[in-house]
């Protein structure tokens, strides 16, 4: 049963915002639509923000790490142990991820929601264990309800943080050797696809790994078909701890009226999981960045998403959502600072905002 705060209420974006950014973005000394997306994007944020000056300045990255039974597949081509071991790299700002949120200047927290082996304290890393990682799927679900509902929520805490803090943009990454298996086997519920179309070689399997992470997934979706009913079933059956995590991240953030930048496939999934439990979640989502997960395409084409970046990557830890932070802060800063026609006298836009009666 879902936990009684997933059906809390979901604000719309600001259509009032939402129309004068458009109308500012008609006035500016540029060609309307020559700056592409950058001015859609504006506009979204505008609408998202309810403000007509945009910021990006307080961004805010959670990295939820957790491991899966699934592993001991051979679905990987990492042993379990580097769950751990990238925590402790997390704590020490070793990782792709802590380079990135410096250079971004953003705040990073790291989640521990279910590390097979508990790190204990850590700087900069807290601890909302949901278990010792779940249970191997091939043979019985995931998670149970509780773990379920204790992972979800601490992807809602991770939000709240986030909005006492000033947090003007939410970015959630994951970390957990076997998650892109666990995600894979989630979205071939989600979208009715065989695992032979979404499977792909995650952190860097050969032929005979993804051969096995096939067969993996066959064997469990097989197994959990009467139970795969709804989206949350699917999840507690299929799912991983981080990936419900940011499920819960992404509806509360919506709830709570922030926008939230979408990482690469996993997180995607997750993102097309809380969509499928409240539609509204959608309103509230930027896609960062399409992957080299060959099953990328299909969840973002679900979720009608056009990601800003096509970078190859396939990393995880949110490095994807991380490089299209400056892009953002771009256009947020273009739509603020360049003159319209009218400030610039320059020709050709004064008369176009005067017959809007501008």
């Amino acid at each position: 049963m879902r936990p009684d705060w997933i059906n809390d209420p979901i604000p719309c974006p600001s259509l009032t915002h939402q129309t004068r950014a458009m109308d500012r973005q008609n006035q500016l000394t540029k060609p309307p639509g020559s700056l592409g997306r950058l001015e859609e994007m504006a506009i979204r944020i505008c609408a998202l923000q309810g403000r007509d000056a945009p910021s990006l300045d307080q961004v805010r990255i959670v990295v939820f790490a957790g491991d899966h039974g699934v592993a001991r597949a051979g679905v990987s081509a990492y042993p379990q142990a580097v769950t751990l071991e990238m925590v402790r790299n997390f704590s020490r700002g070793g990782a792709a991820i802590n380079v990135l949120a410096r250079q971004l200047g953003a705040h990073l927290e790291v989640v521990d929601v279910g590390v097979a082996a508990d790190p204990g304290p850590l700087p900069g890393v807290i601890s909302r264990r949901a278990g010792f990682g779940t249970a191997d799927f091939r043979a019985a679900p995931a998670m149970s309800e509780a773990a379920l509902a204790v992972a979800c929520a601490a992807g809602a805490e991770a939000v709240r943080r986030a909005r006492e803090s000033g947090c003007e943009l939410f970015i959630g990454g994951e970390m957990g050797i076997g998650n892109t298996t666990a995600a894979t086997a989630l979205a071939c519920a989600l979208l009715d696809e065989p695992p032979q179309r979404l499977a792909g070689p995650g952190t860097g399997l050969d032929p005979a790994g993804v051969a096995r992470k096939v067969a993996a997934l066959e064997e469990a979706l097989t197994r959990h078909a009467s139970a795969l009913t709804d989206p949350w079933e699917m999840l507690r059956h299929l799912g991983g701890f981080e990936i419900a995590a940011l499920t819960g991240s992404m509806l509360a953030a919506a709830q709570q009226g922030m926008p939230l930048l979408v990482d690469g496939f996993i997180v995607s999934v997750a993102a097309l999981t809380a969509v499928r439990l409240r539609p509204e979640t959608g309103s509230w989502l930027l896609f960062a960045h399409e992957s080299a997960e060959p099953g990328h395409r299909a969840v973002l084409a679900a979720l009608q998403a056009e990601p800003l970046l096509r970078l190859g990557m396939r990393l995880g830890e949110a490095s994807g959502a991380a490089l299209a932070v400056p892009l953002l802060r771009c256009a947020c800063a273009l739509h603020r600072e360049m003159a319209t026609f009218v400030e610039a006298g320059v020709s050709g836009g004064v008369n176009k905002a005067r017959k809007k009666g501008i």
